[in-house]
């Protein structure tokens, strides 16, 4: 499901945030004076107000996929015979990385205003349903 901004969305699963926690108007040095949690019951209703999409991290095999790819498109067809196929040797065994690369999923995260005035930033989009 993809979330856009300014819809109304419900939380699909019990959350429970623990962590350090700094009161409001301590300096920064002070983070994290002490720890607490919140619990978030599943149902609670509220707004996304920003969506983020992550691109997905590229290894090295992908990176020369694309540049041998590149070359191989743009320059082939001037190229000599043996070097071509050379190429579109390399350009084939890169194929499987560049594959897997475009299977997984892009990563996106939302920041929503929920009812009860809480706000949970870079959330997984997945940590929610349409309302």
């Amino acid at each position: 499901m993809t979330l856009n901004v300014g819809q109304r969305v419900r939380l699909a699963a019990d959350l429970r945030l623990a962590g350090p926690v700094t009161p409001a108007g301590e300096p920064p040095e002070e983070t994290g004076a002490f720890t607490a949690s919140v619990a978030l019951a599943a149902g609670i209703e509220g707004t996304v107000e920003r969506v983020d999409e992550h691109d997905r991290q590229q290894r090295h095999e992908v990176r020369e996929y694309l540049r041998l790819k590149s070359l191989l498109d743009d320059f082939g067809h001037q190229m000599p015979p043996e070097s071509r196929k050379q190429l579109e040797e390399q350009v084939e065994a890169l194929e499987e990385h560049w594959a897997a690369y475009q299977r997984r999923k892009l990563r996106v995260t939302v920041r929503v205003r929920l009812d009860n005035g809480f706000v949970l930033d870079d959330a997984p989009e997945e940590a929610f349903a349409s309302a």
